[in-house]
């Protein structure tokens, strides 16, 4: 639902990233023995003990409301139901992710958890740096590198873009490159690329794709320091070049809306949210082609590691690497410049989102 701009409007960003993601139990068990591994330990907090899968180094520990945990019990039981063969639970990856050499204290789930790739989604794990065995794994970041949400707030209200509602989406839409494959407008040379991996939004500043603000409500302030653009393959550069400031498919979305509540005044007022009705900008979106293939192109390397170094996983969706390997340090540097394309992506997108406002509000 857009909405009118009154002179000298801004778009400020916020991020918030959700980087924040089979083999079983030998025998099998019914749905009343598995559920005894489950205990419930709090209103809304469930422990998953250790025996659940096999090899737990420590338990697992998820958080659910009376609805989401009839869905994570109904999900385990369709497991139970369909035998190895099925999908893998979340209870499970949970577990599986407890697993992993080198985890502190316990695999945590956020209360948004559903089955992932390796690592639930919402699943949570620290590993011990200092841990010769400690390990890292592509499935606990996931295919999409930084995938994230940037929130722009305008001093705009609903009333303020009711008659130019059906203009001002359109103009987003032709902003905004959209769909499988799509490709940015925003020019890209090999140099600009291999330059944006290693600065992130440093290099959205620099070009003037970005305001010096946005960097000071980005983590890490947009950019990861130990990105290493050469550890990033050619494929993966090749794939991400026409990208940039694309928005791709799938859940990613590009939406003009609308304040419908605010829940915490105190947060939502340092994010120059305070009223209802205020009009937004939300972009969700990530790494792209270019997160995707770093992510493939880790899993095969670190196939061949787990086999030299003998780490034993659960499921080989949670393939890893000991953390202090070539192998895992090289996925580090080039997880961390796929983030930071991620960075740019998103501030290449809101580069776009306010250059449509000052379009349509001949601002």
């Amino acid at each position: 639902r857009p909405t009118r701009l009154a002179s000298g409007f801004r778009l400020s960003a916020v991020e918030m990233t959700d980087f924040g993601r089979s083999k079983l139990h030998e025998g099998t068990r019914t749905f009343e023995q598995e559920c005894k591994f489950l205990r419930k330990i709090g209103n809304t907090e469930y422990q998953i003990e250790k025996g659940f899968v096999p090899h737990m180094k420590v338990p697992g520990r998820f958080y659910a409301n009376r609805n989401l945990e009839r869905l994570m019990y109904e999900e385990l039981r369709i497991h139970v139901k369909r035998g190895e063969s099925g999908f893998l639970p979340a209870v499970k990856q949970i577990a599986n992710v407890a697993s992993l050499p080198g985890i502190v204290e316990k695999s945590v789930a956020m209360p948004d958890v559903h089955a992932g790739y390796g690592f639930a989604i919402g699943n949570v794990a620290a590993f011990d740096m200092s841990d010769p065995r400690a390990v890292v794994s592509p499935g606990g970041v996931g295919f999409d590198i930084n995938c994230g949400v940037r929130l722009l707030r305008t001093n705009l209200m609903e009333g303020d873009v009711k008659a130019v509602q059906e203009q001002l989406t359109q103009a987003l839409f032709d902003h905004i490159p959209v769909g499988v494959g799509s490709k940015g407008i925003i020019p890209t040379s090999a140099q600009d690329l291999t330059q944006a991996l290693e600065m992130g939004m440093d290099w959205s500043l620099r070009e003037g794709y970005a305001w010096a603000e946005d960097k000071e409500h980005c983590e890490e302030y947009g950019r990861m320091l130990n990105a290493d653009p050469s550890k990033v393959s050619k494929r993966a550069k090749k794939r991400g070049l026409p990208q940039l400031g694309t928005l791709g498919a799938g859940n990613h979305y590009a939406e003009i809306q609308v304040v419908d509540e605010i829940f915490d005044k105190v947060a939502a007022k340092r994010m120059g949210i305070d009223q209802k009705g205020q009009v937004c900008v939300m972009i969700h979106s990530g790494s792209r082609g270019l997160g995707h293939q770093v992510a493939t192109d880790a899993l095969t390397t670190m196939e061949k590691a787990m086999a030299r170094d003998k780490i034993p996983t659960n499921d080989k969706q949670l393939a890893c690497a000991l953390t202090g390997s070539q192998e895992g340090q090289d996925y580090l540097a080039a997880m961390a410049a796929a983030a930071n394309f991620a960075w740019v992506n998103r501030s290449s997108m809101t580069f776009l989102a306010r250059q449509t406002f000052a379009k349509v509000f001949k601002s």
